[in-house]
């Protein structure tokens, strides 16, 4: 059974269907019960890390976090997507600092304050190339360089180690990181036609 934390951020209609159509029928749910039987745990997330990381940490009282964080240290299988997958990381500091789950080593950072090329615009939005640097199952049903959808101006510092696969504007945006059964990634797949598809189904047959 695959679970979509439930903690009250972002319209997961788009998620919901994409997994649907390639036969995972995931549940949405806050309760640690479901999670803790549950064989796959995505974490979502869009909007602002601070907002996000409070209203999960105050969820059922802080169970749900703290059930997250278990669950990923026996070993099971976590999915971050977007501002899920910075959640995941050490620390933020969008618009303050604040402190992750520390599942992935690292920390988020302005993508804005790193840029060489100010004529760039951020957010980092539209698609990009996905270069592929370490081989893994989830790239079982993509080629390397194949485009992916992404929105967002923080990304992934400090951890090299990580990445699996990154794309460039002008600087290096680390686009899935990897720690044991932990995987992350920046962009939406939901949002990738394809190639997004063909991600999600290289997750499906890790399950």
């Amino acid at each position: 059974m695959t679970v979509i934390i439930d903690y009250g951020v972002g319209n997961l209609f788009s998620l919901i269907s994409s997994l649907k159509y390639i036969g995972i029928d995931a549940v949405l749910t806050d309760d640690d019960k479901v999670i803790k039987n549950s064989d796959f745990i995505i974490l979502p997330g869009v909007g602002a890390f601070r907002d996000a990381i409070e209203k999960l940490e105050k969820k059922n009282d802080g169970i749900l976090k703290n059930t997250i964080i278990d669950e990923a240290k026996k070993g099971k299988l976590i999915l971050g997507i977007c501002l899920g997958m910075q959640m995941l990381f050490d620390k933020s500091y969008e618009y303050g600092e604040y402190n992750g789950l520390s599942l992935i080593s690292g920390n988020i950072c302005p993508i804005e304050k790193d840029l060489n090329n100010k004529e760039l615009k951020v957010p980092h939005m539209g698609w990009n190339n996905l270069n592929i640097k370490k081989e893994d199952k989830i790239f079982k049903y993509i080629k390397n360089m194949e485009y992916v959808y992404f929105v967002h101006s923080y990304y992934g510092k400090n951890c090299d180690n990580s990445i699996i696969a990154d794309s460039e504007y002008d600087i290096r945006i680390p686009a899935i990181v990897k720690n044991d059964n932990i995987y992350a990634i920046q962009f939406h797949p939901e949002k990738s036609g394809n190639t997004g598809l063909n991600i999600l189904r290289g997750f499906k047959d890790l399950i």
